[in-house]
């Protein structure tokens, strides 16, 4: 096993914080996860990761040398590219990670004209509305939809999705068509709140450029889109969504748009990485064909 190998093993150690996990992750033995990293610390003559039953983590020369193999592999693998004789065939996999209804809707249907350009390249999609742990969990990427809590991670804006109010017509047929905000008294709302901790604020509209939240009733509480939508279906009350996690059910009747001058505001798309620098090329051309899909025609 060559040096960059052996560094590429350790640095996945370092961010998954496990030696079993890097190994299912690789495809390799654990014992060769461990040798690795063992003949980087006797080649280094440091301690490298402080090794216990439960958790492994870097020593203070471990962050150090960490650090230095992010850059170095990202530099690593930008020279491998570049001197390819088709710098436009890409290698490897990508760990992506985004909401459901952006995968189902947007990105699973442009995938293959993608993967047909690229044969040579694996994607990794994680499709859940959970906020995985970029670093932890080992991805590349993850996209975003909605306002970004602050973090250390780079955050490139991507696209602004247009939302809608949309119920179902069991839902017309028992409570009627609300035209105006004041017919929202008689109307219930199913809120949505990842941690179901408190209650979200209403109904969300825009007036005169700012935001604005009509207090509403409603009986249910969810904490994903998939759950959201099918509350909706089920005639439990309005729901305000991404227009492209709905068009399908609106085309289809299942779902009726509603107050179409009270929308809530565009919801920002954003893609999320670790490090400017371990951008690979790979991850920088997917990034711009994740870009050119989601504002194709989906905000």
């Amino acid at each position: 096993m060559d040096r960059i190998q052996q560094m590429q093993i350790f640095q996945r150690v370092a961010e998954l914080g496990s030696f079993v996990r890097t190994a299912e992750q690789l495809g390799l033995p654990k014992t060769s996860v461990s040798e690795a990293v063992q003949q980087l610390e006797t080649q280094l003559n440091v301690r490298l990761l402080n090794r216990t039953t439960r958790r492994v983590e870097l020593t203070q020369d471990g962050q150090n040398y960490y650090q230095r193999c992010v850059e170095l592999l990202a530099d690593f693998d930008e020279l491998q590219q570049l001197f390819q004789q088709q710098p436009e065939q890409l290698k490897g996999v990508l760990r992506i990670d985004m909401p459901t209804g952006l995968a189902r809707e947007a990105v699973i249907p442009a995938l293959p004209g993608f993967l047909a350009q690229h044969p040579q390249l694996h994607i990794q999609l994680s499709s859940t509305d959970r906020r995985v742990d970029l670093i932890a969990e080992g991805f590349d990427a993850v996209i975003r939809v909605g306002q970004l809590s602050s973090s250390s991670l780079i955050a490139r804006p991507l696209s602004q999705f247009r939302q809608v109010n949309c119920v179902s017509p069991s839902y017309l047929d028992k409570f009627g068509l609300p035209e105006t905000l004041d017919d929202l008294s008689s109307h219930n709302l199913v809120f949505y709140s990842q941690q179901l901790a408190g209650k979200p604020d209403g109904f969300e509209y825009q007036q005169d450029g700012k935001t604005k939240f009509w207090p509403m009733s409603g009986a249910v509480t969810v904490n994903n889109a998939e759950a959201y939508t099918a509350a909706c279906l089920a005639g439990l009350g309005i729901i305000q969504v991404p227009e492209v996690g709905v068009r399908q059910l609106v085309q289809q009747g299942r779902l009726v748009k509603v107050l179409p001058e009270y929308q809530p505001a565009a919801m920002p798309v954003s893609v999320l990485y670790a490090h400017r620098r371990q951008l690979s090329r790979r991850l920088k051309v997917f990034i711009d064909w994740l870009q050119a899909v989601v504002n194709s025609d989906y905000n």
